[in-house]
């Protein structure tokens, strides 16, 4: 049997209603959502469910909102048995908590509950933004980024590269990159600057949080997003944690590397398939598959 790797999406992927059809008629799905609301003290589900879309969207919600949806989801796939066991877990940002739940690393109240105050010190320290830019490589990219003081955000794809930075900086990061002949620059619908250094002040504070929960050993290992190592030591799982809220996503390098190690099919846990779409980029032999197809959530 083909190697895999389960995958979990980040931020972006949600939507109003999300899981919402599976709650009602999988119970084993109904009690995740419960033991998220339990965890926050309040019932996000209803948020999850009915919406409205300002209030999901809302950083402190979307990600806890987006890991409850894809533990709901993978429950009801193992149920079912229509998932593959893994090899390897990985999650972009947001979702590489949803993969140490996943992989039994790290318990989903306490996931609910980092990722909570994760989302709430974003959104307090929150400046700047992000854009897209489509069509020009890493060196290129990385060039802009020192010109114009903003840094790399994520890395999806070949030519598909995320920057950070203040919004002088991405106007100026914008114009560069026109300028080299990207064939599209789009602003994103954030008001923050996700992994940069200006999310400093939120590893400061998230960081005790993290180092005094329990993590237990994963049943296989994380692809980190940082530098795509194997993590299987609960401290090594912390210091991820802690560090890639100012790194660069790596998506790229952890997708190679899952293929270094002999994965050939890969199963995106969570709502939507951007994930997929990028391994496919990434690899073009690669299988994939996502959890909503099965589910027809």
């Amino acid at each position: 049997m083909p190697a895999a790797a389960w995958i979990f999406p980040g931020q972006g992927s949600q939507r109003v209603g999300m899981g919402r059809a599976l709650a009602e008629s999988e119970p084993i799905a109904r009690e995740v959502y419960d033991r998220v609301d339990d965890a926050l003290g309040f019932a996000l589900s209803d948020i999850i469910f009915s919406g409205p879309d300002e209030e999901l969207v809302a950083t402190r919600n979307q990600q806890p909102a987006l890991l409850a949806t894809s533990i709901a989801y993978l429950e009801v796939l193992k149920l079912r048995g229509q998932v593959p066991d893994p090899q390897f877990v990985a999650g972009h940002s947001l979702g590489e908590y949803s993969a140490l739940v996943a992989s039994g690393a790290l318990d989903l109240a306490d996931g609910a509950r980092l990722v909570r105050r994760r989302g709430e010190l974003m959104e307090q320290h929150g400046l700047g933004g992000m854009i897209a830019v489509l069509g020009l490589d890493d060196q290129v990219l990385s060039e802009i980024a020192a010109l114009s003081e903003t840094e790399i955000a994520n890395i999806n794809a070949p030519g598909q590269i995320t920057l950070s930075g203040r919004s002088e900086a991405l106007e100026r990061a914008t114009q560069l990159a026109r300028e080299a002949g990207a064939r599209r620059v789009v602003p994103l619908a954030v008001n923050v600057a996700f992994h940069c250094s200006l999310m400093q002040p939120v590893v400061a504070e998230l960081k005790p949080m993290i180092d005094a929960t329990p993590f237990n050993q994963p049943s296989v290992p994380l692809i980190a997003n940082v530098d795509a190592r194997l993590l299987s030591e609960p401290d090594e799982l912390r210091v991820e944690l802690a560090e890639q809220i100012t790194a660069s996503v790596r998506w790229v390098d952890v997708i190679q590397r899952a293929m270094e190690h002999g994965v050939s099919s890969l199963f995106e846990i969570g709502p939507g398939k951007v994930l997929s779409g990028l391994a496919t980029r990434i690899g073009r032999e690669l299988e994939t598959a996502h959890a909503e197809a099965f589910l027809r959530d």
